[in-house]
Parts: structure tokens; C-alpha cells; sequence
């Protein structure tokens, strides 16, 4: 099943066309797409049995982010062993490094994005998944099942503010309006012959930067989940981004930066693409 946030509405993605979710349930379920989250084996016990038949066409200029307004978004660092390396870092080993990405960052997936003056921005596409049940201390084994559905991220960067001072800012060098688009929507996990291998890219107008496959995360997805729920709980809606392959312009010599008027395209097999354009 693939569930979307269409202009601030939860629908339900059917053959390219977008089903109401209020609509359809008769209002048992509300039109908030991040309501859905915590009533998500309701949801999707309700959408096993319904009439998904019909919807209507939709521009994917007003799709929204599938989780809009989680309480928290984890981000992992350097969980590519590639990445790590250009990147100039060790292998991470117990715990991977961890930072958020503010909320007020986070857009759906086709987006203008203005870039910071004096900065050098840099792209980082990544595999996104949302907690649909609460973790907390959960296995490695069990935490699968407490994944709603994965999506596509960016994890735009601006090096600058990230590197400077006597300690990184990775938070605030991560977080400028528009840094985070997510989308084009959820997909859950049934829906993949293998969640734990999918391919990702990532191109420049045109050019492709980054290619890898998820099954070389360091850290898989249910690996994230059992180590980080040993330290906090995870809650329904909840965004974790998983890292991104190598490729990125910090490690390329020369180094590159995104410019005014590029276009960045992120992609993830069984899922779909982000399409960003930058202004000055």
C-alpha cells in the first residue's frame, strides 16, 4: 500500500490515482496525515477490506511530506562504508553517529529550494522510514513490524555552517527551509520482495552522483530501530533517515556544490523520486 499526503489530506495511493482516506472511511479516519500514525494497525486493518476503486489524478507538485510533523526525526551518519571514507571518518561501530534535522526543514517531493548565501550545499540521498508502533527496547528481529513504510529523503546539506566552530552544527547545517523533502509517499514494507535491498540514486542535471543498494547500510533498518529504541522510545510518525551511499560533493576532488537553477532527482527502486530545483 502506498499512502500519500496530497495538499494537507491523507490518500491513499491506487494505479496513479489518490483516494480520500476521510472520504472513503466515512470519517472514521481523519484527513490529517500524520493523525494516521498513531491508529496504524486500525488503519490498516480498515484499508485491507475497503474500496480503494476510483480516486482521482493528481499533480506530484502538491504532494506534501508522508509524515509531516514528526516529534522526532533521527538522522544517521556515515552508515555507508564508502561514505564514511570519503567523508575522512572510521567505520562506525556499536552506535552510529545520530543528529536531528529540524521539522521547519522538511517539504514534500518536487520543491524550489532557495540556497543559503556563502554556503556550499551539498546533496545526500537517503532511505526514510516511519514508525507506525511505538519501540522501545525492541529486537533486531522484531523491528520490522514497527516500521509504517519507507519513502525517499534528501538530506541537503550546507557544509559551511555544518563544519564550523569548535563542534560540528550537522543539525543546523541540515535543517534550512526546504532541506528535507521526503516523499512522493509511504510505501509499506509487504510491498517490497526485500525492504532490506533497495536501490538508490542521486543525479545533477542529468548526471548521476550517487548509485548504491541498501543492503550495504553498515546499520540496517531493523538494526536502527533495536539500537536506537534501547535509548529512546520511538513513536508513531516518527522520521528516521538511514544514511547516505557515497557520492556526495564533500568527497569528490574538486569538491562540488549545488548552484542556482540545478536540478536534483533522488530515487529508490519501489518507491519513487524527489525532484528539487535550486534558486539563488
Amino acid at each position: 500500500m502506498r499512502i500519500a499526503n496530497l495538499a494537507g489530506r491523507l490518500v491513499v495511493i491506487s494505479a496513479d490515482r489518490a483516494v480520500d482516506v476521510q472520504r472513503a472511511s466515512g470519517g472514521l479516519f481523519s484527513s490529517d496525515p500524520s493523525a494516521v500514525y498513531a491508529r496504524w494497525a486500525e488503519f490498516r486493518a480498515w484499508a485491507a477490506g475497503a474500496d480503494l476503486g476510483g480516486g482521482v489524478p493528481f499533480d506530484p507538485r502538491d504532494l506534501g511530506a508522508p509524515s509531516p510533523a514528526p516529534r522526532q526525526l533521527l538522522a544517521i551518519g556515515l552508515n555507508y562504508r564508502e561514505h564514511a571514507s570519503e567523508a575522512g571518518f572510521t567505520t562506525p561501530e556499536g552506535m552510529p553517529p545520530v543528529f536531528t534535522k529540524y521539522a521547519t526543514s522538511i517539504t514534500g517531493p518536487v520543491t524550489e529550494v532557495a540556497l543559503p548565501e556563502g554556503g556550499h550545499t551539498d546533496w545526500e540521498v537517503e532511505l526514510v522510514a516511519v514508525v507506525g508502533h511505538e519501540a522501545h527496547r525492541v529486537s533486531e528481529a522484531g523491528a520490522w513490524s514497527h516500521i509504517a513504510g519507507l519513502t525517499v529523503g534528501q538530506d541537503i546539506s550546507e557544509r559551511v555552517i555544518q563544519m564550523a566552530g569548535p563542534a560540528p552544527q550537522f543539525s543546523l547545517g541540515k535543517s534550512y527551509p526546504g532541506f528535507t523533502p521526503t516523499g512522493p509517499w509511504l510505501v509499506t514494507p509487504d510491498e517490497f520482495d526485500d525492504p532490506d535491498d533497495l536501490e538508490l540514486t542521486c543525479a545533477v542535471n542529468g548526471e548521476e552522483v550517487q548509485h548504491d543498494r541498501t543492503r550495504h547500510l553498515i546499520f540496517s533498518v531493523p538494526a536502527l530501530v533495536a539500537r536506537l529504541s534501547q535509548v529512546l522510545p520511538l513513536l508513531p510518525g516518527d522520521v528516521i533517515f538511514t544514511g547516505t551511499p557515497a557520492g556526495v560533493g564533500l568527497g569528490r576532488s574538486p569538491q562540488r556544490w549545488l548552484a542556482p537553477g540545478d536540478e536534483l532527482v533522488s530515487s529508490i527502486t519501489g518507491i519513487g523520486e524527489l525532484r528539487q530545483r535550486f534558486t539563488g
